[in-house]
């Protein structure tokens, strides 16, 4: 399989080592959100995206900062912690009855949920899956 040149720019941008500190983990974050930020995600970026993950799941596993939540109680602990209600996460679901649905426990997350989500602040999809 041939390496892509977009591919190999990305990781002369940003080569991915494993991560030793909060400061590389703030940095390998930001390049998560930079990639996150872009409308559409090429082949490349998603596999970059995936080696940043999983360098970041890595080093939190290490240092077992991770929090054991996932699915909808992440989202309203997200929510609470950014101080955000049910009509700002209304874009992220489309409408009000789903946006209500999904918080009142009612419709489990789907994937595009958690893709719309992992956008919407900032994370990788997989923390809103159980580990």
């Amino acid at each position: 399989m041939l390496t892509s040149d977009l591919y190999l720019e990305l990781l002369k941008t940003f080569p991915p080592r494993p991560i030793t500190s909060e400061g590389e983990l703030m940095e390998t974050q930001n390049q998560v959100a930079r990639l996150l930020d872009s409308k559409e995600l090429t082949r490349e970026e998603k596999d970059a995206l995936n080696v940043f993950g999983i360098l970041i799941y890595e080093y939190e596993q290490k240092q077992d900062i991770v929090p054991d939540i996932y699915g909808i109680e992440l989202l309203k602990t997200l929510m609470e912690e950014m101080g955000l209600a049910k009509p700002d996460i209304i874009p992220v679901f489309e409408t009000e009855a789903i946006a209500t649905d999904i918080l009142d426990e009612k419709q489990p997350l789907t994937i595009q949920h958690m893709e719309k989500l992992a956008r919407f602040f900032h994370v990788l999809p997989s923390v809103f899956l159980p580990s």
